[in-house]
């Protein structure tokens, strides 16, 4: 096994405004809430940061506005030992700011300012080919333009790199796209969007994996929140369970479970292994409030893959 894994991940930072509910509130209601609380954020971010605490070296690529917020975003990654040499700060917008409820269940509901996330580019990921094409895996999520997503998904595959896509938030995408994928990684609503194959029982999971793998992806991970992940390949079909805990925040388990994901398989496990591998450090993001601070350590995933066996 690799002791450290390369993992480069393109993406999105943003800083999270938590406000914690009792319940979420409808159109056009007022909720008096409870704490208030600021934390790193991004899908792109939270995933690299998952992927360096699970055991990753990791570069990422992003950018993040000259402000505050930009600068308390690079020193968190930094501490987490990601290389941030190809993270700009943008003077011309600022940084990506996300607007979080979250209810006493742990359901959560978020409104996203981009900012300089709009402004990530195909030349930023030119920038940075030889980090991408030296990694294990790559990871790529939507929270930034497609045609940047189409660059890095491009300059992966043309090197033989693992490319894995997160597709959220959910969107419409190419087929000539999907074909470079080596791991689609949507949950139900994703998968649901992608192929109009409602997905939240095990039966729609498989009729949606079939769909996805029929554009051209290589493999299909459709995770499905406690009750596991439909994992589909050329050769196998399975649900891997889940894992039981009680959540208090859901808002970055699905970027938790991609960036342990990306180690387990730059390690070279074998998928079903990699993929209860990425569950274990997603169930414990979810008993902690906040994205990045959720992400477990290594010796946390270990410890807890150890006591559910």
């Amino acid at each position: 096994m690799k002791t450290q894994p390369r993992v480069v991940v393109v993406g999105s930072s943003n800083t999270d405004m938590i406000v914690r509910l009792g319940r979420l509130p409808g159109p056009g209601e007022t909720v008096i809430g409870g704490a208030f609380s600021t934390a790193a954020g991004g899908k792109g971010a939270n995933q690299a940061v998952g992927a360096a605490r699970a055991g990753g070296r990791v570069v990422f690529v992003g950018r993040v506005g000259a402000d505050a917020f930009g600068k308390a975003a690079l020193a968190g990654l930094r501490r987490d030992g990601i290389d941030v040499g190809h993270v700009t700060s943008d003077s011309a917008s600022p940084s990506g700011v996300a607007l979080i409820f979250v209810a006493k269940g742990g359901e959560n509901s978020i409104a996203v300012a981009s900012g300089a996330n709009e402004r990530l580019s195909p030349f930023d990921v030119d920038r940075a080919a030889k980090a991408i094409t030296r990694a294990d895996v790559m990871l790529v999520q939507l929270e930034t333009p497609l045609p940047t997503v189409t660059r890095a998904v491009a300059r992966a595959s043309a090197a033989g790199v693992r490319v894995i896509l997160n597709p959220a938030p959910a969107r419409s995408l190419p087929d000539s796209l999907l074909r470079r994928v080596s791991i689609l990684t949507p949950n139900e609503h994703e998968a649901e969007l992608l192929t109009g194959i409602s997905a939240g029982t095990e039966a729609g999971a498989a009729r949606a994996a079939e769909a996805l793998l029929r554009r051209g992806v290589g493999t299909v991970i459709l995770t499905l929140g406690p009750k596991g992940a439909y994992v589909a390949d050329a050769a196998s079909r399975a649900l891997v369970p889940g894992f039981r805990v009680r959540a208090i925040d859901t808002t970055a388990a699905g970027d938790i479970f991609n960036g342990a994901l990306a180690v387990a398989l730059a390690e070279g496990r074998v998928l079903p292994d990699a993929v209860r591998f990425a569950q274990a450090a997603a169930a414990l993001s979810v008993t902690r409030l906040g994205a990045q601070p959720s992400a477990p350590s290594r010796p946390e995933i270990d410890r807890f893959l150890k006591k559910e066996a």
